[in-house]
């Protein structure tokens, strides 16, 4: 039987930008007014494409899923990293730490997959005019936002439970 390392960590230290005292006020004003600024202008997209009939169309669909991937992948680590400036604390759990970096990847890969589909959907514009409506219809659109999660949802489990098993 092979020796194996038992060692079981329980938290990891977070390093941070800096440890001067000095430079952490500026810092958490940078980030949370960064984090506010791009919290609302998404929030501002998925307001503007539900509220404005003539938004709901696939390119705008998609964009506005895009918009709330982008809110999801900033609401991960800001907030964190928020907390720990202004605490001191800089340390994450073990199990904090799987689970940010599962939805982490979630929403980044979200991200990727979701400009694949807009750049299908341009593709079948330019390429395909007079047949975009049939191809590119309501339902379809849903499918592909839904096969997007659900691409996202497998990637990041798979590299969650690859790095668990480390």
């Amino acid at each position: 039987m092979e020796p194996k390392n038992l060692t079981s960590v329980s938290k990891f230290l977070l390093l941070g930008l800096s440890d001067d005292p000095e430079l952490q006020p500026f810092l958490f004003g940078l980030f949370l007014s960064m984090y506010l600024i791009s919290v609302s202008g998404n929030l501002f997209i998925v307001l503007a494409v539900s509220s404005d009939h003539h938004l709901h169309t696939p390119m705008y669909f998609f964009l506005s899923n895009l918009s709330l991937a982008d809110f999801g992948f900033i609401s991960i680590t800001i907030p964190k990293m928020l907390v720990n400036i202004q605490t001191q604390n800089k340390s994450i759990t073990y199990v904090g730490c799987l689970i940010q970096m599962s939805f982490l990847y979630f929403f980044g890969c979200l991200e990727s997959v979701l400009l694949t589909v807009m750049a299908y959907d341009r593709f079948v514009a330019i390429c395909h005019p007079l047949h975009y409506t049939t191809i590119m219809n309501p339902g379809r659109c849903g499918l592909l936002v839904l096969m997007s999660f659900l691409i996202s949802l497998l990637d990041s489990q798979l590299h969650c439970w690859m790095v668990s098993q480390l």
